[in-house]
Order: C-alpha cells, then sequence, then structure tokens
C-alpha cells in the first residue's frame, strides 16, 4: 500500500489543503454574517450561488483545462478562490458575497477535479479503491479540522479570512511544482435528465431532493445553530458532527443496501430523517449536549443517502456507464443543492430557525412517498445483477473526476 501511496502524497496534501481551506470558507461566511445581521434569506443565497458555481465548475472546467492545461488552470482557479476571500472580508455586504461565493465554488470544483484527475492517472487499477477510500478518509478530514479551526478564534476577527487565503494559495504549490506529465483530458459531464429517468426515476428524483435537504443544512446549519443560542465552539462540532456520522454510517448502510432492494433502504434511510427533522422542529432545543446529539442523528441518514442512490441508478445502468450516471446525477443533485439553501433561507426568515427542518422534512417526506410508489411499481434488481456499492464523501466534495476515480474495475 505504501507504494501507491507515495507517488501520489503529494497530490494528496494538496487536496488536504483545498479542503481545508473549503472548510474554513464554508464556515465562517455563514457565522460572519449572522453577526453582521445579513438576513437568513441573504445567508441562504451564499448556499445558492456555491452551488451554482460547483456545477457550472464541474460542467466548464474540463474545456478550460484542454485549452490551457491542468497546472495552469489549477494555479487560476487556487488563486481566483483566495481572491474570492480576501474579497469577501473588504466588501462585507451580501450583495457582494453571493457572487463571490458563486466564484468560490466555481474555483473549488474545478480545482478538485484536476487534483482527482491526477490521482486517477497515477493510481493502478489494481489500488483504485484503496487510494479512492484514502482520499476521501484525507478529504473528509480536512475539511472538519477547516471548519474546527474556527474554535481558535473570533469570528468577528478578519483572521479566519486570512488563513482561508493563505491555504487556498498554499494548495497550488504541491501542483506547481510536479514534474509529472499532466493527465489525460477532465471527464466532461453532458446531463440527459430523460435518458437518467429512464433508467432509474427513483435516483434522479431522490437525488434531486436530498440535493435540497443536504444544499439547506450545508449553507445554513450554522446560522440555525446560532440562532438557538449555541456558542462559536459549539456551532462547529454542530456543522461537523453530522458528517462524521454520516461518514460512519456509510459501510453498514452500504452493506444493508447490497442484501435488499436498495429502494427499502432508502425509504428507511428518508424516514429516519424525517424523525431527526419533527424531533428539531417541534423540541428546538437549546442545549448544547442534545443539540450535538440531535444533529449526528440527523446526519446519519442524510449524509448516507447519496451513496445508496447513485448505487441503485448504477444497477439498472448499461455495463460501462458508471461515469456518466454518476456524473449526471451529481448535476441534479447540483440543481437541488441551488434550490434547498433558497427555499430554506427564505422559510428561516419568515418562521424562524426551526424553517431550515422543515424545508429538509419536506424534502424527505417526498422522497420517502415517491420511492415507496416507485416500489410498488418496478420489482427490485436481483441481488447477483447488483453493482458494487462505493463509500463517498458526504456534502458538497464530489466531482465528475470522483466517480472516475471510484470508478468499479468491472464497470
Amino acid at each position: 500500500m505504501l507504494a501507491n501511496i507515495l507517488p501520489i502524497s503529494a497530490l494528496l496534501f494538496g487536496s488536504a489543503l483545498l479542503m481545508f481551506a473549503g472548510g474554513v470558507n464554508g464556515l465562517i461566511l455563514p457565522v460572519r454574517g449572522a453577526i453582521e445581521h445579513f438576513s437568513a434569506f441573504s445567508l441562504g443565497l451564499l448556499g445558492t450561488g456555491w452551488a451554482i458555481g460547483y456545477v457550472a465548475g464541474c460542467l466548464r472546467v474540463p474545456r478550460l483545462v484542454s485549452r490551457v492545461g491542468h497546472i495552469r488552470t489549477f494555479t487560476a482557479l487556487a488563486a481566483l478562490a483566495a481572491i474570492s476571500i480576501l474579497l469577501s472580508l473588504l466588501l462585507m455586504t451580501p450583495y457582494a458575497w453571493i457572487p463571490l461565493r458563486a466564484l468560490s465554488g466555481f474555483c473549488f470544483a474545478g480545482a478538485a477535479m484536476i487534483v482527482e484527475s491526477w490521482l486517477n492517472e497515477r493510481t493502478e487499477a489494481s489500488a483504485r479503491g484503496r487510494v479512492f477510500g484514502l482520499y476521501t478518509m484525507i478529504n473528509l478530514g480536512a475539511s472538519t479540522l477547516g471548519q474546527l479551526s474556527l474554535t481558535m478564534g473570533s469570528a468577528s476577527a478578519d483572521t479566519f479570512f486570512v488563513v482561508g487565503a493563505i491555504i487556498y494559495s498554499f494548495a497550488l504549490v504541491p501542483l506547481a511544482i510536479s514534474a509529472s506529465a499532466g493527465p489525460k483530458p477532465l471527464v466532461a459531464v453532458r446531463l440527459d435528465v430523460r435518458a437518467l429517468w429512464r433508467n432509474s426515476p427513483v435516483a434522479v428524483f431522490a437525488v434531486l431532493m436530498v440535493g435540497i435537504s443536504n444544499g439547506a443544512f450545508g449553507t445554513l446549519s450554522a446560522v440555525y445553530a446560532a440562532k438557538v443560542g449555541l456558542l462559536l465552539a459549539s456551532v462547529a462540532l454542530f456543522v461537523s458532527v453530522p458528517i462524521l456520522a454520516g461518514a460512519a454510517s456509510q459501510i453498514p448502510v452500504g452493506i444493508l443496501s447490497d442484501r435488499l432492494d436498495r429502494r427499502l433502504v432508502l425509504a428507511a434511510l428518508g424516514m429516519l430523517a424525517m424523525a431527526a427533522d419533527l424531533l428539531f422542529i417541534f423540541l428546538m432545543p437549546g442545549d448544547r449536549t442534545l443539540n450535538l446529539a440531535l444533529v449526528a442523528l440527523f446526519g446519519v441518514p442524510v449524509f448516507a443517502m447519496y451513496p445508496v442512490i447513485v448505487a441503485h441508478a448504477n444497477d439498472h445502468a448499461a455495463r460501462g456507464a458508471f461515469i456518466q450516471t454518476s456524473g449526471g446525477l451529481l448535476v441534479v443533485y447540483g440543481v437541488g443543492s441551488i434550490i434547498g439553501p433558497l427555499v430554506a433561507g427564505w422559510a428561516m426568515s419568515v418562521v424562524g430557525a426551526r424553517g431550515l427542518f422543515m424545508t429538509s422534512l419536506s424534502a424527505h417526506v417526498l422522497l420517502v412517498l415517491f420511492t415507496l410508489w416507485r416500489i410498488r411499481m418496478r420489482a427490485p434488481v436481483p441481488e447477483d445483477q447488483k453493482g458494487a456499492f462505493q463509500v463517498s464523501a458526504p456534502g458538497r466534495t464530489i466531482t465528475p473526476e470522483t466517480a472516475a476515480l471510484a470508478e468499479p474495475q468491472d464497470a
């Protein structure tokens, strides 16, 4: 294993820096925005802007790389991401932050795709699964550390904006000084909703609902935590704990979905998510311990749904269509991530903090109802025809190149 890791250690280090900076940037904006008395609706628009930029990056950066190359593109994207954080510090208004957040999403998606493309090129097929698992763990750990780093200072200060910009800039160093030749062109995704729908209506509808729920939570969870009275250290934990819980749940959920109809597993996860939503809505706890316990319960299902959906879609897809199917679902997920923060921000402006979980409850109810209806309409995939379940990093860090790196060898 060590022989497989050493040649790509610089790439993994660069990816870790990228994720750390993304974690800092993603949390400091809603926290500082709340301090500056930005409305919940405008803070929700930050998430919508990020998702628009992220989807655009996944779709457009492959063309940019084909024109100017991997290293030049990565350098430009990392520099622009650093500039976007610093401009957010200089222009303390949502009218500037929303387009800057979109720029940040575009840069982050493109930079992540380039790192993953390089990893895919330099990883032997026999070691791909282990390298992908290590890559996922490193990214999850780095992103979580970036979020938790906010506990080391005051969100009212300028420190974390500067730190995020520095780390983004530092992330370009490992790739910029790389002596290896650039990898093959990036994966280009063409969204064919009709083909995806014919393949698996459940996957398309469910991934849209999960995008709405997870996009809303990823953007506004820190705002919710601050509104119910949690201090900054607890706010950082409130954002990080569900992601860790979701990551830990993926292996047992994957084993279960390999043995049962994946749609039943998805419906069960949706019901568990609904229970967590309802507890938040009716209890509205201000206690730190209870909030963290409930948000861990929330994270277990919501961040385990996406890989179940992808696995189910690929069970129905043509042989060798893993990347196309996964990439298409990613774009649909991105559309949901555009809608979710917008709706949740409006709901929080109207009904208060519980509007966040009212939004996710609506998405989860629709997901469960549609999935149960489709179970009645279509027979399950025979167990011997199922593909391999692939663990994926929860949250908004997956790209079409992630699907290429995670592609099963027999796909």
